[in-house]
């Protein structure tokens, strides 16, 4: 059995009941990073056996958890915030383990996305999860320029080391749109910067960035144009005896 289980992204009080009992039950722990999963494991008193799995290894020490998981073992997979696979590594362990016919749960918790956009005050009904953008410029451009058109909200992730430069591409590219950008979400100093995007680039540049950044940006708003039939749906306006001379 394969566990993705969901932890804590700032919060180590976030962490549900069933997860501790999950982390508790396996043979072994996959951990993104182990320093950072030692943390949240010695919160919790639980003592197992850790291995890692990360974007720089992920290709060679999933045939290893794929045999060990075939011989019966069972394994939680975490990730040093929110749910295995998303922006994050575990892909292409689910996606083995399922090729193999082993059953994969996944323990559901807390999500930066989710905590975003509840708190984002912009339209919830549909969203668009874009992830990290790319690092260089003319393909971050790309990568936004593809949502332009898109009615739906838009949801990034973002380092502190580009948040600003990645905004002011938002800006050229998508207009200047109502955003917020969380920052460090469920820890002490959280905060959100509401606006137009130009007015959260200002805000930003004269502060210190640090820490963990989600971006909510509104989708494209279409202004329906008035029609002819619109404002005369009965063509009052243009039978003969009743046109203005």
């Amino acid at each position: 059995m394969l566990y993705l289980v969901a932890t804590p992204i700032g919060n180590l009080g976030d962490m549900t009941y069933r997860a501790v009992e999950v982390l508790k039950s396996v043979d072994l722990i996959a951990s993104e990073d182990s320093r950072k999963t030692s943390v949240l494991l010695r919160h919790y008193e639980i003592s197992k056996p850790q291995t890692a799995l990360n974007n720089f290894n992920e290709r060679k020490v999933v045939p290893k958890l794929l045999e060990r998981l075939e011989r019966g073992e069972t394994i939680a997979l975490v990730t040093d915030a929110g749910t295995p696979g998303i922006s994050d590594p575990g892909y292409l362990l689910v996606h083995a383990a399922l090729e193999a016919g082993i059953e994969v749960q996944s323990i559901p918790g807390p999500s930066a996305v989710i905590m975003a956009l509840t708190l984002a005050d912009l339209p919830l009904h549909s969203f668009t999860f874009k992830g990290f953008p790319p690092n260089k410029e003319g393909p971050r451009k790309r990568f936004i320029a593809m949502e332009v058109e898109s009615p739906h909200t838009l949801v990034f992730y973002e380092s502190p080391y580009r948040l600003v430069a990645f905004l002011n591409n938002c800006l050229q590219i998508l207009g200047d749109r109502q955003a917020v950008v969380a920052n460090d979400l469920t820890k002490k100093f959280e905060r959100h910067y509401r606006g137009k995007l130009s007015e959260i680039i200002e805000t930003l540049s004269s502060e210190t960035i640090r820490g963990e950044f989600v971006i909510s940006i509104e989708g494209l708003r279409k202004v329906k144009t008035k029609t002819k039939e619109d404002s005369d749906p009965e063509g009052l306006n243009t039978h003969p005896r009743l046109r203005s001379v």
